[in-house]
């Protein structure tokens, strides 16, 4: 256990890691977060002394998760568990999760230029809408989501995220991700520990626990919030 009361990682955890608001800071725009210096060091070496059962589980598309975090490609969930890369670098999952419906972006242009600061995210499974730099645009982007769900309630959902609403497949949940994963090695066979911030975390949270394992909830058991998460992992990788 460490000084703040957060289990210290013993060496039979398999750890399930988000990527913003947990390893990096939220930033004003999707493409402006900064990785830390030595992050991607902690994550490898943190890597190696978990055999590998270390996972990143993320709404980011696969190929964006990789440019932040290369040289690295953990294995993880990717669009919220759209996509699965396992420990062999083998990606698969995405051919049971439906297409988003290619008019979607054209039919919010027209509003998107009237909402000025305004971020539209386009992703392979999904996209979101960011107003952190616009707030006064909160329930005008939520109200524009919903009506693209219209007629398709039964394979999306709209889900509230950090300043921002995304739409995404209801079969793409991070507990896919984990359930998945803790199939095959090195995973199987390890305590699973879920470690996120948002509403998107909190089902790979439950699913950690489901395995007899814990959800770590960033605003709630990490006070330092990213930064605390950072110096969790890096105590653990130099006490390795």
């Amino acid at each position: 256990m460490t000084s703040s009361g957060i289990p210290a990682i013993e060496g039979d955890w398999a750890l399930f890691l988000d990527l913003d608001g947990t390893l990096l800071d939220i930033a004003p725009r999707p493409d402006a977060v900064v990785v830390p210096p030595g992050l991607v060091t902690t994550l490898q070496g943190l890597s190696h002394r978990l055999d590998g059962a270390l996972a990143v589980v993320t709404g980011r598309a696969r190929v964006v998760a990789d440019t932040l975090l290369a040289p690295l490609a953990l294995p993880g969930g990717f669009g919220h568990g759209a996509e699965l890369r396992d420990a062999d670098g083998r990606v698969a999952g995405a051919d049971a999760v439906p297409a988003l419906p290619s008019d979607w972006p054209a039919r919010l242009a027209p509003q998107l230029a009237g909402w000025r600061d305004v971020i539209l995210e386009i992703k392979p499974h999904g996209l979101a809408l960011h107003y952190r730099a616009a707030p006064q645009w909160r329930d005008a982007t939520r109200d524009a989501l919903l009506a693209l769900l219209r007629g398709h309630d039964d394979a999306f959902a709209l889900l509230p995220a950090q300043m921002a609403f995304e739409i995404r497949p209801r079969a793409a949940t991070k507990a896919r991700a984990v359930h998945a994963l803790m199939q095959a090695a090195p995973f199987r066979g390890r305590r699973p520990v879920f470690v996120g911030d948002d509403v998107t975390d909190e089902d790979g949270m439950a699913a950690a626990r489901d395995l007899g394992g814990l959800g770590l909830h960033v605003g709630r058991d990490f006070q330092g919030g990213p930064t605390e998460v950072r110096a969790w992992l890096e105590a653990a990788h130099a006490g390795a």
